[in-house]
């Protein structure tokens, strides 16, 4: 026996309703019939009218799709309001067409005309029939309605939220960055989905230091998936370039920032820079009181001065940020200047020092290997070069373990672009040891991100395990090469060194 196909399985699904046999299919919701409605509800013995003191029941978006055609025309703006909206202590006057664009305003309309009229499905049923047929200038005058809306969303000012109700009857209001937020919970409360979404558009590509806290935390009280993945994505950028030198980052959540260093994607020039925002962070939300950006000297003196019997994050203040550190890969820090000055300022356990002197030493004693390091994504050591619109070129020296390597970019024209690291000779400036291998094997992987028209572009190659010598080709990693008209270009060079 031969299956029935889907359109004919819905056929033996409809259900007869009503004396004129008008039928609808039982797995569909209401369809803005309202006359097979109210016979269907007689076949059941439901009471129509008191059915539309619930507009849920009516399924409200349906009856909206019959006002869409004819919402934002202009000629209906002319004639008199059907309703009068009383909120946030003014009047506005509304037309039905538009109303019905928000579904809480739909459902206030309706419970308002079950109340206020002795026939409500008539009543109804004419001016669904009249929205059909265009002829609802030609309708005979009804009593306005009054409906009423209380708002205790603080974000909702009267200026946004008749920023939102105009949008009601023009397609493309301009929506001021600073009024976004307020044109947002307005769309959240009136239910008015098309302009909710134009307003994650414009925060989306409105994002900057000022605002990433505002919106971010604006998508999580709205559930706003998109939004808050626009603020982590932009935050994995702009962290440490742009933030870390702001007084805005005192503003970034701590559960922002969490998710924002354990990403794979985050950009940072190189691992102690990563750190020194963080500290930067630290320090600006135990001193509310600092309104400009401290110079680094202060910062670091700012947590030595805390008792030397327990590191900063084994006492009660430091507690409730280990999570944080944790996201650091401290074993990228190997300048000896550097991890002094970790144990100078006496910021991190004795026990997370130990363990990354031991793996340095470690890995100076086998040429390198990096036995504690396994996984390229989570543990890998980390560069980046920030590609600018001036540069044509642009690279970095980087030294670890006595290995010495350039990362580079280079502008090929206007939208392409290259990027790739190689292997270099010691200087003679250079001060660290100095490792003899003529080859050293390599596992590296090169990411570019760019920002283009409020969208990030990703670019990446595979990971790759090669062996570096000093001589072409075997000094040049596989160039990474891409075409975009985005600027600037943040590209991340992630590398370790396996055993070998």
């Amino acid at each position: 026996m031969k299956m029935l196909n889907l359109q004919d399985r819905a056929r033996l699904e409809r259900r007869i309703v009503g004396s004129t046999n008008r039928w609808r299919s039982p797995t569909k919701l209401f369809s803005g019939d309202l006359l097979g409605l109210s016979q269907r509800c007689k076949a059941l013995n439901v009471d129509f009218d008191k059915a539309l003191k619930n507009p849920d029941r009516l399924c409200v978006s349906q009856i909206q799709k019959l006002f869409s055609k004819t919402s934002k025309n202009k000629t209906i703006q002319s004639r008199e309001a059907d309703v009068i909206l009383e909120c946030l202590g003014s009047k506005w006057e509304l037309h039905q067409p538009q109303l019905f664009q928000s579904e809480t305003l739909s459902k206030l309309y309706l419970m308002a005309l079950a109340q206020g009229t002795k026939s409500p499905t008539k009543e109804l049923e004419n001016l669904l029939r009249a929205q059909r047929s265009g002829k609802i200038k030609a309708r005979p005058p009804i009593k306005k309605m009054f409906i009423f809306l209380k708002i205790n969303d603080p974000i909702v000012t009267k200026v946004a939220f008749a920023m939102a109700l105009k949008n009601l009857y023009l397609r493309e209001v301009e929506i001021n960055i600073d009024d976004v937020m307020g044109v947002l919970a307005s769309a959240h409360i009136l239910q008015f989905s098309s302009l909710f979404q134009r307003c994650v558009d414009i925060m989306t590509k409105g994002l900057t230091p000022s605002t990433i806290k505002s919106f971010y935390l604006a998508g999580c009280k709205y559930k706003e998936e998109q939004l808050t993945t626009a603020c982590e994505k932009w935050l994995e950028m702009n962290l440490v370039p742009l933030l870390g030198t702001q007084i805005h980052l005192r503003k970034i959540p701590q559960d922002l920032l969490h998710r924002v260093l354990r990403s794979p994607r985050l950009f940072t020039f190189n691992e102690f820079h990563l750190l020194k925002t963080l500290l930067l962070w630290v320090f600006l939300q135990l001193n509310p009181q600092v309104q400009l950006v401290p110079a680094q000297e202060t910062v670091l003196a700012f947590f030595t001065s805390f008792s030397r019997n327990y590191s900063f994050l084994d006492q009660d203040t430091g507690q409730s940020l280990v999570p944080l550190f944790l996201c650091l890969r401290l074993h990228s820090i190997v300048k000896g200047k550097n991890l002094e000055l970790l144990r100078h300022i006496n910021f991190f356990p004795e026990s997370w020092l130990i363990r990354v002197t031991a793996n340095h030493y470690h890995a100076l004693e086998n040429g390198g290997d990096m036995a504690h390091v396994k996984d390229l994504t989570t543990q890998a050591v980390r560069f980046g070069l920030l590609f600018r619109q001036e540069y044509t070129t642009h690279s970095e020296m980087i030294a670890i373990y006595g290995f010495f390597f350039e990362i580079k970019g280079i502008k090929h024209d206007t939208t392409s672009y290259s990027f790739y690291m190689q292997r270099v000779r010691h200087s003679d400036c250079e001060h660290g040891p100095i490792s003899l291998r003529a080859e050293r094997l390599v596992k590296y992987e090169i990411r570019a991100q760019t920002l283009v028209d409020g969208k990030w572009q990703e670019f990446r190659t595979n990971q790759i395990t090669q062996k570096f010598g000093f001589s072409k080709p075997s000094c040049k990693s596989h160039a990474l090469k891409i075409h975009t008209v985005g600027i600037p270009i943040y590209a991340s060079f992630s590398f370790i060194f396996p055993m070998s």
